[in-house]
């Protein structure tokens, strides 16, 4: 028996999640969140992870977004790079600490700064984003998706 296809298996369990996905991206949207922004949450959450299947769906969206190559080949060190803005900081601290599951104190540090840049309705969008593609890095990783990779 090979590993089971989560999004295959229990298919309705998973359009389910789409579904819950599609929402959240419509709240963000209409909370006006930049796409650009959501493309790096979900990238950067996804590199903490290691979900190769998000990363190759993701980082093309984001290209589409208009974040730049150098961004992306620098965004693991977005804490040391000036071109990385204080909302973008804000929203890459709250992503982190949501998929580290980081201490109470660490969690509502990241909140509150996150609350300087964003109004109630777009942090709490903000935190459905992140809580979504925690959720399919973990789909992807149980089911374990694969990338091909052209050499």
């Amino acid at each position: 028996m090979g590993v089971p296809q989560l999004d295959r298996a229990q298919r309705e369990v998973y359009k389910q999640l789409v579904r819950t996905a599609v929402a959240s991206r419509e709240a963000s949207t209409g909370a006006g969140l930049e796409e650009s922004l959501l493309e790096l949450v979900n990238i950067r959450v996804s590199q903490l992870n290691g979900c190769a299947a998000c990363l190759a769906t993701h980082v093309p969206a984001a290209r589409k977004a208009g974040v730049s190559q150098e961004r992306l080949d620098l965004l693991p060190a977005w804490r040391d790079i000036e071109e990385f803005g204080d909302p973008e900081r804000a929203a890459l601290r709250l992503a982190e600490s949501l998929t580290r599951l980081d201490s109470v104190d660490e969690r509502e540090a990241a909140t509150s700064a996150a609350a300087e840049h964003f109004d109630e309705g777009q942090l709490s969008a903000l935190e459905w984003s992140i809580v979504m593609i925690n959720a399919f890095n973990r789909v992807s990783i149980a089911s374990g998706h694969r990338v091909p990779i052209d050499d």
